[in-house]
């Protein structure tokens, strides 16, 4: 199979870590760096409300960790809204938004909500002749539903 017959559903990340809005910006590093992701989806009631990246949360972080629990990662999420595309998207389709939007993670969002997340990285390995794991089925998320809770330093 070529690169320019390839769809989004067949390159793209079945199973996402997601993150409530009200969740704190410390929570969702954390969730980053223990599924080394870079990117989670913001989810509330099974509707994605945007993606935050790694930079994102880098650029927002001020102040320590008491701080960082107190805020809510939905407040990061700027108001402008990312491209998403279809599970079958062609390739080439996937390249150019990524390139015309500066974004590096699409969703992929079908009939019924988002089905999956497509990157950069992903792009490049399909380009490679990679293909991917296949990691459950089409149209088919498993989220990672785990609670962390944030050890902070006492008061002094």
């Amino acid at each position: 199979m070529s690169v320019e017959t390839l769809v989004a559903e067949q390159v793209m990340s079945r199973i996402l870590v997601v993150v409530k809005p009200e969740e704190s910006p410390l929570m969702a590093w954390e969730l980053m760096r223990r599924a080394n992701v870079h990117h989670l989806p913001v989810v509330s009631r099974g509707h994605l409300l945007g993606v935050l990246s790694r930079e994102d949360l880098a650029a927002a972080w001020s102040g320590g960790p008491w701080e960082q629990s107190g805020r809510q990662v939905g407040a990061l999420l700027t108001g402008e809204r990312r491209p998403r595309v279809r599970p079958g998207t062609p390739l080439p389709r996937v390249a150019a938004v990524l390139a015309d939007s500066g974004c590096d993670a699409l969703p992929v969002v079908g009939e019924h909500g988002l089905v999956g997340l497509i990157t950069a990285s992903d792009v490049v390995a399909a380009v490679a002749g990679r293909r991917p794991r296949r990691n459950g089925t089409a149209g088919e998320v498993v989220t990672g539903m785990f609670h962390l809770e944030p050890v902070l330093p006492q008061e002094s």
